[in-house]
């Protein structure tokens, strides 16, 4: 039954990314700004060398997920005064998502 309740979900979502593609688009556009907004705000505190990027690049890619995620977790707080139950599992799928555009975008660059 619970990997029924899965399949079902993965069903939904994929059909709702279907139908609201150009959204789905701006939302995953606004992952791939945020990134480098955060990246070149950093560019003033770590060197331009390759351990620099390697440190500037990562930071940007956990970041992002756990602002994602501490902005619900913190309404949730206000609202019932105890964490949201599901906080790993909403900075996961935003990780998820802003590494999987990274990937595809520095692809097509590369090409």
């Amino acid at each position: 039954m619970h990997m029924l309740k899965h399949i079902i979900a993965i069903l939904v979502l994929s059909a709702l990314v279907v139908l609201f593609m150009p959204q789905t688009e701006m939302v995953v556009q606004a992952l791939l700004t945020a990134h480098e907004w955060v990246a070149n705000l950093l560019t003033n505190v770590f060197s331009s060398g390759e351990a620099g990027n390697i440190a500037r690049s990562l930071i940007a890619l956990l970041s992002i997920p756990l602002v994602a995620g501490l902005v619900p977790a913190l309404v949730y707080w206000i609202v019932r005064k105890h964490w949201l139950p599901c906080f790993m599992e909403i900075m996961w799928v935003v990780w998820l998502v802003q590494a999987g555009a990274l990937a595809i975008a520095t692809k097509t660059v590369m090409v």
